[in-house]
């Protein structure tokens, strides 16, 4: 279980590097080794202990990646206590809502933004016994003499008594796999969000199957912490990366990635699809602008690098002679200078899952040497459901089913999973726990999809996105998107058609892009909103969505769209913390421009 994890690699790996970070206050890369990773765990579950954290008690983190993460998560198990990660992008309301739905008694606030939101939660929370700050930085809102110092609350644990510390020993003595070792707020694009409960059985049984999966991820990697630790798929991956002893890089600022990729060069990465079509985007974009000897080397490279690592070695097959030879030489070339401009040079496994990725962008990552792994699952099956093998995978699918889970497909196409990471439920949800499970027991994941022959996942929609147009013909917009993200141009979009004669879309335009088009083109405009309504600029957005979907449907197709002057945010409500769309929000709060498309 996840309470020996790091008494075992204590004595493994002793003063070697386990986690890295910048500091708060230097912002300088720093280390903590793996004893003293253990000494903080043992000094915070002392403080957890002195500050009446019991059993099944709740420990609430409000904050970016950081090594207080982890600490507490691990403290916290000592205890037989459970922690509730929240986004560090979450509003008031919804920090509120989780803390109170879940008991937390402590919450720990990452910066000065989430302190001075914490504490207008404290005042609709009154389970809330402390607020934990873990950036020094911080500075305290006049009045505030009870919050709490990361570093005043692990010295708590200074003056711990012997009793204190047998109070200890004695709740990880006694844990059990059954207990709940997180509580896990799903993102909620419909409803209010549920408390899924991970014990720690559902954690070493995801750490179990992936150490055996992926035999040839080694303490040796170096794993960037990129997505939010609130994230269950960083999350799991994480404790499995901890686990193997390898080091963990967490990055506190999204916004910093491509600089802190170049600066830590790390072997495995999660992240979401949206990530992978900025790089896309901004490698076509840069060989757009190339020469011409230039751009013809460049899509030789990345036409050999597909037919050698994606129809030969991905596929367990031996390359040609010629082919390998070719490919080594464009790879010195061009491949190489690519993935050093991206950042990452050393490459194990890249997974990447939370939303359907274009077949085109993974076959040209493959294609560049960057072994992006696409897998499928949820908060409530403890993230991994299926992932691409090592060799023998289909572009297009979402992996094979692993070993100890049970995949099948149910009613409506709905993909069904049963197995050890499966969640125990929804937290103090009764009647939505009746509705989440099949009488045999297999959890309704609410995805539609199928099983090919050879054992693979294909994913064809969410169900709950699934709409049907007023002639009755079924959209699955995720399906849509994902096609036009792949457009440089378009940066966020979100289709529309529910009950409506067609399909219509909104679509947030990569502004420097149009921009430097309407330059190009010596079109006029006053500013982002005239831009976006002139119609050579719209034309130019439809002729290259017609070229997108020219293979889909008629009634699947897109017929007219709105270019909106400002992005889909989370402070709106219409993007999740894990960057979904909230369609719901969007139709709302975009209501006059999609009449408006259907006007004439």
């Amino acid at each position: 279980m996840l309470v020996e994890t790091l008494a075992h690699n204590a004595v493994k790996f002793g003063n070697r590097e386990a986690l890295r970070f910048r500091d708060y206050k230097t912002q300088q890369w720093t280390s903590i080794s793996w004893n003293d990773f253990k000494k903080i765990v043992d000094r915070m579950a002392l403080s957890f202990e002195m500050l009446g954290l019991k059993e099944a008690d709740k420990i609430a983190l409000y904050t970016q990646n950081c090594p207080g993460i982890l600490i507490s998560h691990f403290a916290a198990f000592y205890n037989r206590a459970i922690a509730v990660p929240i986004y560090a992008t979450s509003s008031c309301d919804e920090v509120a809502f989780i803390t109170a739905d879940s008991g937390a008694k402590i919450l720990f606030a990452g910066d000065q933004k989430q302190y001075e939101t914490s504490l207008r939660v404290l005042e609709k929370v009154p389970t809330i016994e402390h607020l934990v700050l873990l950036n020094p930085t911080i500075k305290l809102v006049k009045g505030d003499k009870t919050s709490l110092y990361w570093d005043d609350v692990l010295a708590i644990a200074d003056n711990a008594t012997e009793a204190d510390r047998r109070a200890v020993i004695e709740s990880r003595e006694a844990a059990v796999g059954d207990d709940l070792a997180y509580l896990i707020y799903t993102s909620g694009t419909t409803g209010k969000p549920k408390g899924v409960m991970l014990t720690h059985n559902n954690l070493a049984s995801q750490i179990d199957i992936h150490r055996k999966t992926l035999p040839y991820v080694t303490s040796d990697d170096v794993s960037l912490s990129f997505l939010p630790l609130s994230h269950v798929f960083e999350l799991g991956w994480t404790m499995v990366c901890l686990s193997i002893g390898a080091r963990v890089v967490l990055n506190y600022n999204p916004k910093v990635i491509q600089d802190t990729l170049k600066e830590v060069h790390p072997s495995c990465m999660c992240s979401v699809p949206r990530f992978w079509e900025k790089v896309y985007g901004a490698v076509i974009e840069k060989m757009h602008h190339s020469s011409i000897v230039a751009k013809k080397l460049m899509k030789e490279a990345i036409t050999v690098g597909i037919r050698r690592n994606v129809v030969y070695l991905a596929q367990g097959r031996k390359v040609p002679a010629v082919l390998e030879m070719r490919y080594k030489t464009l790879d010195k070339l061009v491949l190489s200078k690519v993935r050093e401009a991206i950042g990452i040079d050393k490459r194990t496994i890249f997974p990447t899952a939370g939303a359907a990725v274009s077949d085109n962008i993974v076959a040209f990552l493959r294609g560049i040497d960057l072994p992006i792994v696409v897998g499928y699952g949820l908060s409530e099956t403890t993230a991994s459901v299926s992932f691409y093998k090592q060799t023998g995978f289909k572009i297009g699918t979402i992996g094979t089913p692993l070993a100890s889970v049970q995949v099948k497909i149910g009613e409506n196409n709905e993909i069904l999973v049963k197995g050890p990471s499966v969640m125990k439920g929804y937290y103090n949800r009764p009647e939505e726990n009746k509705e989440a499970f099949t009488a045999d027991g297999y959890f309704r994941t609410g995805d539609a999809g199928r099983i090919t022959p050879e054992g693979e996942l294909v994913l064809t929609e969410r169900l709950k996105d699934l709409f049907k147009t007023s002639n009755g013909k079924y959209i699955a917009p995720q399906a849509l998107e994902s096609l036009l993200a792949e457009d440089q141009m378009i940066e966020q979009v979100a289709v529309i058609g529910d009950q409506r004669k067609f399909v219509t879309a909104l679509i947030v335009p990569s502004y420097p892009a149009v921009e430097a088009y309407a330059h190009k083109n010596k079109i006029g405009y006053h500013d982002m909103t005239d831009l976006l309504k002139n119609p050579a600029i719209v034309d130019m957005f439809m002729k290259s969505i017609n070229e997108i979907q020219a293979n889909m449907a008629s009634y699947e197709q897109i017929k007219r769209i709105t270019l909106l002057p400002k992005p889909f945010t989370m402070e709106s409500g219409e993007l999740t913390n894990t960057l979904k769309v909230r369609r719901n929000v969007v139709t709302k709060n975009y209501k006059k421009q999609i009449d408006a498309m259907y006007a004439y």
